[in-house]
């Protein structure tokens, strides 16, 4: 058993309002959610328009499911949003 946690720091030049921001991170935490079933939250960077940060957490039975789940994570925020990823780490336990 393989439990990873993982933040994504994403920029979106594009948002002026924390409003904006707001819906744009619900968006990607409930795909994440429902596409992959890992916990997820905005975990920093909330007064800040264009910085959103995003932590997850998900359990894998092995190493190959892990980078799996890893792999499908970035591609969700890649394909979701026009927002750039602009830091991605994972921790394995």
């Amino acid at each position: 058993m393989v439990v990873s946690s993982a933040v994504i720091t994403l920029h979106a030049p594009w948002v002026h309002s924390l409003k904006e921001k707001r819906r744009e991170v619900k968006s990607l935490l409930a795909k994440a959610r429902q596409r992959l079933g890992v916990s997820a939250a905005e975990t920093g960077s909330q007064d800040k328009h264009q910085l959103m940060e995003l932590g997850f957490a998900w359990i894998a039975a092995d190493a190959g499911q892990n980078d799996s789940i890893w792999e499908a994570l970035v591609d969700l925020i890649e394909t979701n949003t026009q927002a750039q990823i602009i830091r991605a780490e994972r921790e394995l336990r």
